[in-house]
Formats: C-alpha cells, sequence, structure tokens
C-alpha cells in the first residue's frame, strides 16, 4: 500500500522510494531511482530524474526539472520554473552521460523562481537565491544572492529575513527572535 499521493497523471517509474505524506501532482514523471523523502511537494510538471535524492518537507513548484546529480537536503524550496545543469559544457552530438556533475542543496536552503543552478556550486544551509539569479559559485550558508551572475548582497535568517549585523557582529531575525553571528564572514545562529 502507497502511502503518499500521486495524481493519476503523474508517472512515478520503478525502484523509486518516496516517503509518507508526500505528494506528486499533475504531469510529473518521477524517473528510476530516485528518493523522495517525507511530507515533499512535487508541483505541476516537475521532471525528477534518475538517482535524484530529496529529504523530507523539500518543496518543489511547477515546472522544475531536477537533473542526476542533484542531491536537496531536507526543507529545501525550489521556486517556479527554477533550473538545474548538470553537465558543464552540453554538446547535443557528444554524449556526457558518465560526466554528470553533482549539486547539493544543504538544508532549509530556499531558490527563487526562474533562478540557474550551473552544476557543481553547492548552495549552504539556509542559503536564499533570488528569483532570476544564475548561480555559478559556491552559495555560504545563511547568503543571499541575486542577479546574473550571482553575487551576495547580504545574509538572511532561517525564517527568511535579512539580517542586519551591529558593530559587533551580531544580528536578530525579527520573525524568531533568534540571534545570529558573522565572523570571519561566516554566519552562525547562537541562540
Amino acid at each position: 500500500m502507497k502511502h503518499y499521493f500521486s495524481h493519476e497523471t503523474a508517472v512515478i517509474d520503478e525502484g523509486c522510494e518516496i516517503g509518507e505524506g508526500t505528494k506528486i501532482w499533475h504531469f510529473s514523471h518521477i524517473m528510476p531511482n530516485c528518493t523522495i523523502g517525507k511530507n515533499c511537494n512535487i508541483g505541476q510538471n516537475v521532471v525528477v530524474s534518475p538517482d535524484v535524492i530529496l529529504g523530507s518537507n523539500v518543496k518543489v513548484q511547477n515546472n522544475v526539472s531536477i537533473y542526476t546529480g542533484v542531491v536537496c537536503e531536507n526543507d529545501v524550496f525550489l521556486g517556479p520554473s527554477m533550473v538545474f545543469t548538470n553537465v558543464i559544457n552540453p554538446r547535443s552530438a557528444v554524449n556526457r552521460r558518465g560526466e554528470y556533475s553533482k549539486t547539493t542543496v544543504k538544508k532549509g536552503a530556499s531558490i527563487g523562481a526562474n533562478a540557474t543552478i550551473v552544476c557543481g556550486n553547492d548552495i549552504g544551509e539556509f542559503a536564499f537565491i533570488g528569483a532570476g539569479a544564475v548561480v555559478v559559485k559556491e552559495v555560504p550558508p545563511y547568503a543571499l544572492v541575486v542577479g546574473n551572475p550571482s553575487k551576495q548582497i547580504g545574509w538572511i535568517s532561517e525564517y527568511g529575513h535579512r539580517l542586519d549585523f551591529n558593530e559587533q557582529g551580531l544580528a536578530t531575525c525579527p520573525e524568531s527572535n533568534e540571534e545570529y553571528k558573522l565572523s570571519n564572514d561566516k554566519v552562525t545562529k547562537i541562540s
């Protein structure tokens, strides 16, 4: 007995592991040997390629393709029509299936609508990628990045609020009241 929901138009290939409470919506295709955690939401017209790993509580909005080599940890948000790549130099006439680059999106990170993540560039915990950004290098934990090519413009809390650090390198999230420390260009949550 399956413990997840899939719309009648969704295609789920053999060999997939799909966690309890996950929902897979219209016209989505889950390809062989994928692992999808508990309580995920896979929106309309999503493709999850072979061997992709999605943690629990991952939200994938409509029209997203998650290619082989991508790992999303728990609580990741993938905005509408955002794009992953998995080959750095694709050519139609050259088969590079054995050369897929890996990309890891760490716990709690959010990627905005229409953003592009060029393969091999990991996204740090709770990082926030603005809509339309093109990520061409690693993104540190708690970083806020925007633009093409993307550049870091600040830091963001686990609740998604911009952090304003004082002279002592301390900031408080206005929603959660959790405190953060900025030291040596790295942010850590301290409470």
